[in-house]
């Protein structure tokens, strides 16, 4: 049977089940960030054994996603564009030699969701720049679900987040940093192309994960695909996006959107540690 799509009904009744609004004061702005105490903090620090260091950003470079194709209209993002004000042939031949100086100068001009990134409240990051920090837990549902990665359209539920906690024997708690690992990027990488990763079909976190975020407590939650949610969206027509628009304006959530995930899946599997200072 046919699922039921979301109508803007669900999502007025989905905004007032949900909403945090007022919960840490009038003038807060960082949300979901609140949850993570002083504490944990002290806490995620004790969980550092082997002092290794793993990024979850792709390259800030031209070979990024933006500008792959996709099905559905292009958002009109670029991947960084990389420009040499001064080379070091400028260097050599003295252009700044009235300066007393003799170096080289370049600028990226870029759109800040064209690569890794976290998505947020319009705050800005100079309100979150110093609440990033914390117990970070890593649930690889393809690998729980026996998958080398998930299938586009494959939508997340509660079960199957609850069902790859319980299979790596980690507990998520109340202000952690949730990473969820689909493959989808590791999918586009081997393939040798990000068509379709840009806005396109994926699988992600199912409506119903709304619960599941209130119910955890989770400071922020992050994935490996263009937008987190599933996609095509469980919506009706002419709603875009409509897990977004209860869990950042609404929840006050803090979300990460294309990170690099397979290095810290191979770590995970390999020492059956998914808990991390993050």
């Amino acid at each position: 049977m046919t699922p039921r799509k979301l109508t803007r009904q669900d999502l007025r009744e989905a905004a007032e089940k949900y909403k945090n609004w007022g919960k840490w004061g009038p003038a807060d702005e960082i949300g979901t960030l609140n949850y993570t105490r002083p504490e944990d903090i002290v806490a995620a620090a004790r969980l550092v054994r082997k002092g290794r260091v793993i990024s979850l950003a792709l390259n800030f470079d031209n070979t990024g996603p933006q500008g792959a194709k996709s099905k559905y209209p292009a958002l009109g993002r670029i991947n960084p564009v990389h420009t040499m004000l001064r080379t070091g042939t400028d260097a050599y031949s003295g252009v700044l030699d009235h300066r007393g100086i003799r170096a080289a100068d370049d600028m990226v001009v870029m759109p800040l969701q064209c690569g890794t990134q976290w998505d947020g409240q319009k705050c800005g990051i100079e309100k979150t720049k110093n609440r990033m920090v914390g117990r970070g837990v890593f649930l690889d549902v393809a690998r729980a679900l026996g998958k080398k990665w998930l299938d586009d359209g494959y939508a997340i539920t509660c079960a199957d987040l609850d069902r790859t906690a319980k299979a790596q024997n980690v507990e998520v708690r109340r202000g952690d940093f949730v990473v969820v690992r689909t493959g989808q990027m590791e999918a586009k990488l081997e393939a040798g192309s990000w068509d379709g990763y840009p806005g396109g079909d994926a699988p992600g976190f199912s409506f119903e994960t709304l619960e599941w975020i209130q119910r955890t407590e989770l400071a922020a939650l992050a994935s490996d695909t263009w937008g987190c949610e599933v996609r095509p969206n469980e919506s009706e027509q002419g709603i875009n996006q409509p897990w977004h628009w209860i869990t950042i304006p609404m929840m006050g959530m803090t979300m990460g959107e294309i990170f690099y995930l397979k290095e810290l899946g191979e770590d995970c599997a390999a020492d059956k540690v998914y808990e991390f200072a993050d």
